[in-house]
């Protein structure tokens, strides 16, 4: 059996977040409530430069402090590459000249539905000025890592952003770099 929905409604609601309470009938045949949050769809960009390092950023969370992540962030209602496309300009300055869609995964399955596209950014060139929506994000650096040292970083949990594990896995994986 399958769960099924009997009723919705929106406990909590702003432009980035929906948390709705759902009546469920779970898969047992049991009665209950599953709260769900909602997030706008994202984009990750694994961005590689010629050296095949990846471009990193620093950003203070006010969730969690200080993070290393790869370039990201809502679509904002634009297609998934433009606004990948968009957030790494934004964050890092940056432009690609070849992009590669690696896929979509979805963040916290057992309580939100949040699809996250990811990309492949190569081609990498300055193009223009970023400190603006660094300091308005907590960007504090921009740092390019060599991609073996990345995925090392992630072993000994110096990157501990989900997305930015997933995102580089996957990179990795569709590199030939992890199997």
């Amino acid at each position: 059996m399958a769960w099924t929905t009997l009723s919705t409604r929106t406990a909590y609601e702003n432009p980035w977040i929906r948390v709705r309470e759902d009546q469920v009938v779970h898969p047992d045949g049991s009665q209950g409530i599953y709260g769900v949050v909602e997030l706008r769809p994202a984009v990750f960009v694994v961005a590689l430069d010629e050296s095949d390092r990846v471009a990193l950023i620093e950003i203070d969370r006010y969730t969690v402090g200080t993070s290393l992540e790869v370039p990201a962030g809502g679509s904002d209602g634009q297609e998934p590459l433009v606004a990948a496309q968009r957030e790494l300009l934004e964050e890092t300055g940056l432009e690609a000249s070849d992009w590669l869609e690696l896929g979509t995964q979805y963040a916290l399955n057992g309580a939100a539905l949040a699809p996250e596209h990811i990309f492949l950014a190569r081609g990498l060139r300055g193009a223009g000025d970023a400190s603006h929506h660094q300091l308005e994000e907590g960007i504090s650096a921009v740092r390019f890592v060599p991609l073996g040292e990345v995925l090392a970083m992630i072993g000994r949990g110096e990157i501990t952003d989900n997305e930015t594990v997933a995102a580089v896995s996957l990179a990795a994986i569709r590199l030939g770099r992890l199997t």
